[in-house]
Parts: structure tokens; sequence; C-alpha cells
């Protein structure tokens, strides 16, 4: 059944890729092969808790872009918004060192994703989800997505913006900035919180993006937690991370915002949201990989039903 047949809780905007894995690719033998993306992260989390989740995007009419859409359908994560483009699927080289060192080489200029449009935005609009995600990493990937972004979080009820800013690549603040006013959920780093508030102070980031238009965010911080909404004084409260083991942080915060969406979508207060994220990104660090980490089906819904009642 297509995503029109059967409308969606959550559809998310972004480029998904295949990624390629080894120690070093100077003298490897072997690499191991994955599909990654932060929207596919962040949808695959919905989508473990029960939720209608779809990826709209454009791939390659090549083995990579066959891979993502398998990857994506093998997590649960609809596919019916994604476009099959003439320009070639992007790719993307990760280096694990024996010392830690994470060294990732991107070869996505050029790709089928980095050519989306405010048509790919109106295919999702179209779709007519509960809430539509949007972010920075795909805004920066040229004026198309930028477009799309922009054109899609300007047309859908609620929209989640996830700045996932990038050093890497082209700043995007300025975008991001004039979204706030549409920003139902804005999820964001505390790395983050600097670039676009001129801020990493918890208080003054909630102040900030309150007087922005927000209403309403949840403040990433890594090895300490977050913060979340809260009907205190201080209008918000600071929850300790639940990861007792780090095997890898790649993945945590796009886990965290998909557990927080999921619960805000089916009554869990901000709060429990907090609480059902920090749970998901804790189990998705203790493991190798963007998504492995993820509870089973039945893990999940219990996750879900104890958010709910916080």
């Amino acid at each position: 059944m297509s995503a029109l047949d059967r409308p969606l809780d959550v559809v998310g905007l972004g480029e998904a890729m295949v990624l390629l894995q080894a120690p070093s690719f100077e003298d490897a033998a072997t690499a191991s092969v994955h599909v990654a993306g932060a929207e596919l992260n962040l949808l695959a989390a919905v989508a473990r808790l029960g939720l209608r989740a779809g990826l709209c995007s454009r791939v390659g009419n090549d083995p990579f872009g066959r891979r993502v859409l398998t990857a994506a359908r093998t997590l649960g994560v609809d596919t019916s918004l994604v476009s099959t483009a003439p320009e070639p699927t992007g790719v993307f080289f990760k280096e694990l060192g024996a010392d830690g060192a994470r060294r990732v080489h991107y070869y996505r200029s050029g790709s089928a994703a980095s050519r989306m449009s405010a048509v790919d935005a109106g295919r999702a609009l179209a779709a007519r989800p509960r809430l539509a995600v949007v972010s920075g990493l795909t805004a920066a990937l040229g004026p198309g997505p930028r477009s799309a972004v922009q054109h899609l979080a300007l047309g859908a009820d609620v929209v989640a913006l996830d700045p996932n800013l990038r050093p890497h690549l082209p700043p995007v603040d300025d975008l991001l900035l004039t979204l706030l006013p549409q920003v139902t959920y804005l999820l964001l780093g505390l790395d983050e919180a600097g670039p676009l508030f001129g801020t990493t102070e918890p208080a003054q980031v909630f102040r900030r993006a309150r007087s922005a238009g927000v209403r309403e965010v949840a403040l990433k911080a890594g090895a300490d937690g977050c913060y979340h909404a809260d009907d205190g004084p201080a209008g918000f409260a600071h929850l300790p991370s639940a990861a007792t083991t780090v095997a890898d942080p790649v993945g945590a915060g796009d886990a965290f915002a998909g557990g927080y969406l999921a619960a805000r979508l089916v009554g869990a207060g901000p709060r429990g949201a907090a609480w059902l994220g920090s749970r998901l990104a804790a189990a998705v660090v203790a493991t190798p990989g963007d998504t492995e980490g993820l509870p089973s089906a039945a893990e999940a819904a219990a996750l879900l039903a104890a958010a709910l009642s916080r």
C-alpha cells in the first residue's frame, strides 16, 4: 500500500547513502557495506515504535540506490515517496582506526538526492503526513534541497526541525532561523545552539527559541543527557543520559529524535518523550552501526507504553 493510500505519521525529507566501512582504506582488503542517513535513522526509530514512517528522497537508478530502498523497507520505512533519478546515489566511507578515531569521506556532490527540489517536497505534502521532518543537513546539500526544505516546512501542518549542522557543508543558519516560526518541535544539539541562538546556556536557548516562534524545544546534550520542556518555573528540565556503554556514538541524536517525536504523536508529554528518546539513543550507541541497536518491536512497544505513563 502506498503512502497516499495509507496516510503516514511521519515523513522525513533527506538523503540516504550507502556506507562502506573499514579500519583503513589505504590497506583494507575488505569493507562492510551499510546504508545510513540522518533522516532514515530517525524514521527507522519511528517505525520500530509502531508508527508509519516514510522517506522522501531521490536515489540513482543504480545498485546503491536499490540497496538504499531495500534497507529502508527492511527497517519498516515506506519508500513510495522516493523517486529514481539519472544521477548516482551518494556514497561515503568511514574508517574506524584502532585508536578509536573515525574518519569519514563523503562522495555526495552531484548525487541524486542533491538534486531534490520543491517538487519532492510537494510529493511529501501530498502524502498528508501528521508530521514532517526537515533538517539543516538536507538544506545544505544545494539550492534544490534548500528549496525543498523550505517548501515542506512552510506547507506542513506540524513540522519538526533537526538543525543537523555540519561544518563541512555550506552554512544554512539563515534559512533555519526564518523557518523557526513554522516549527512545532525543535530538536537540536547543544553544539548547534551557539550558531543558531548565540548561546549554549539551556535557559537562554529555550527562551530564544520560544521567542522565535518555536512551540517546543528538546535540547540534546550528549553524555550530559538532554533538556526538555517542563511546566515548572524554568520552563524546562534536565534528564540525565541513559547510556551506560558507548560503542559507536553515531546515530544517537537521530534515535533520540525519532523516539521523542513518536512519543509526542501518541500522546506522551515532553518528559515521557525525552525519556523514550534517551532510551533509544542509549540502545543505539551501545552497538556499532546507526540503527542496529534499536530495540525489537516488542521491546519498543513496552518502552512507548512506559513513556506514556510518565
